[in-house]
């Protein structure tokens, strides 16, 4: 009984992975149209603007508007872009990355010297 049970809650595990896929990067032979012109309103305290940018849905572009979002200390927004690789359209997804100013692979909070590139 407990066996069978264990089986179903994987396959229903499986098919929820297959049924939402969760990809960052979205590739398509068809590039986006120009952006459209907008407005970016004046800073707000608290928030990240979103710029308006072209999205993938339903096999065509769609326009998204821009919009804030709440700020996450410690992690900074990366805006969507698209990019051309080799014949093919690269949508890179927004989100949220963890803060590392000097690129050196540790988190800003983690880091002693959060500014000193040259640290080894």
């Amino acid at each position: 009984m407990i066996r069978n049970f264990i089986s179903a809650a994987m396959l229903a595990a499986a098919l929820g992975t297959l049924a939402t896929p969760t990809a960052a990067e979205i590739v398509v032979q068809i590039g986006p149209p120009q952006l459209l012109a907008e407005i970016t309103p004046a800073l707000r305290r608290g928030h990240i603007w979103v710029a308006g940018h072209w999205d993938w849905k339903n096999r065509q572009h769609q326009w998204v508007d821009g919009h804030w979002i709440r700020e996450r200390h410690g992690y900074r927004y990366d805006q969507p872009s698209w990019m051309e690789r080799e014949g093919s359209w690269h949508m890179q997804r927004g989100g949220w990355r963890l803060e590392d100013r000097d690129g050196d692979g540790v988190p800003n909070r983690r880091d002693r010297a959060p500014d000193d590139p040259n640290r080894s």
